[in-house]
């Protein structure tokens, strides 16, 4: 049984696809660095350095292996929106080129390419909200340089069909990103089946610290930021850089939170993504029967959907609706969720979300019921 402290307070937490609980290994692993002696890493040859050292690359390993890609295609970042910000930066895009990205989008999946000089594409969704791949294919062109899209919707819980996303992006000759924010703490990712240019994921998403992240990458890119660690030699007026990964990696990192993201990871190995993904369906499924039963909320249930269920009730805006909730002790979302453009294709100033992770029980979705029944009588 893994040990999640949190679940002490009593709080029917229903905001994973914000953040996720931290198990007991994660909070104890950050203790122990700063308990036991910290230090910086690659910088010194004392025995509390190199075992930060240690710590430190053992994680890249870790994350390369839950992944099946190598350690030096693994950057850590600040998180997801870093990531991608890294590959915009590195890619010097013309007025001719062209980026599609999906209409489920994160607005860290879609700012970062609106600041390129590349014009965008966007795949737009069928009335049951899954992705219209054969508006993809249209959009498929000699000019098309990128194709940014996410795995999981943060909003909607949508799997997208990635594999044949990326087969026919690379027959294009169309480099491919994937947002796996959302995905890589519900599904098993495999680098080498996927086979995507660029991926990008969140440590505080997956059980993990927040501030740390990964970008992986099948290709050599420009560093973003320059000084400490990240070069080879510093003359007065020039300078070399040290190779990938260690060139984009400038400045002292988040050395704590980066080596407990291993025990998140060893975590989520150890309860199994088979376990995982059974919980959550059971867990959506549930949901999704107690609040139709309820003719006063709208759901928006596409199909594939996975461990997200947005949804709105009649005459209540979302953030009353989370407000409600909360005095049920039921934390949920209520607004945008960084996502307005999907907002206006479903057409709807926002949404509540519940959203759900291996902890969560159905005692969870029992009580977010009696908050609904509230907010019903309430406002409906």
């Amino acid at each position: 049984m893994i040990d999640f402290p949190f679940l002490k307070t009593g709080i029917h937490y229903l905001d994973n696809a914000a953040t996720t609980q931290k198990p007991a290994s994660v909070i104890n692993a950050i203790t122990e660095h700063y308990e036991n002696g910290t230090a910086n890493v690659h910088r010194g040859i004392h025995s509390l350095s190199e075992q930060a050292t240690d710590q430190y690359e053992a994680t890249r390993q870790a994350v390369a292996d839950f992944i099946n890609a190598k350690p030096e295609q693994i950057i850590f970042t600040k998180g997801t929106t870093e990531s991608i910000n890294i590959v915009a930066h590195s890619h010097d895009f013309t007025a001719e080129d062209e980026i599609i990205v999906s209409a489920l989008e994160h607005h860290s999946n879609l700012v970062p390419w609106q600041q390129t000089k590349a014009k965008l594409r966007v795949i737009p969704l069928k009335e049951d909200l899954s992705l219209d791949l054969e508006a993809y294919k249209k959009l498929l062109s000699p000019n098309t340089k990128l194709v940014a899209i996410t795995a999981m919707s943060n909003v909607l819980g949508t799997i997208t069909p990635l594999q044949e996303i990326i087969d026919l992006a690379h027959a294009n000759d169309t480099k491919v990103l994937v947002d796996a924010a959302q995905y890589a703490s519900h599904f098993a990712i495999d680098m080498q089946k996927l086979k995507p240019d660029f991926l990008a994921l969140s440590s505080h998403k997956m059980l993990g610290p927040t501030g740390v992240g990964i970008l992986y990458t099948a290709h050599d890119l420009k560093p973003m930021q320059f000084g400490g660690d990240m070069i080879l030699t510093v003359s007065q007026y020039e300078s070399t850089f040290a190779p990938m990964p260690t060139k984009m990696e400038a400045g002292t990192p988040n050395i704590a939170d980066v080596i407990a993201f291993k025990a998140a990871l060893e975590t989520l190995t150890k309860i199994g993504f088979d376990k995982i993904a059974t919980h959550d369906t059971e867990l959506l499924n549930y949901a999704i029967e107690k609040f139709s039963a309820h003719p006063e909320v709208t759901l928006y249930t596409p199909p594939n959907q996975a461990a997200v269920l947005s949804f709105n009730v009649k005459g209540s805006h979302p953030h009353d609706i989370a407000s409600v909730f909360n005095e049920f002790k039921v934390a949920i979302r209520s607004g945008q969720h960084c996502a307005e453009p999907l907002m206006n294709t479903l057409g709807v100033p926002a949404t509540a979300r519940m959203s759900f992770h291996i902890y969560n029980t159905t005692a969870d979705i029992d009580q977010a019921e009696k908050a609904l029944e509230k907010v019903i009588k309430l406002f409906s």
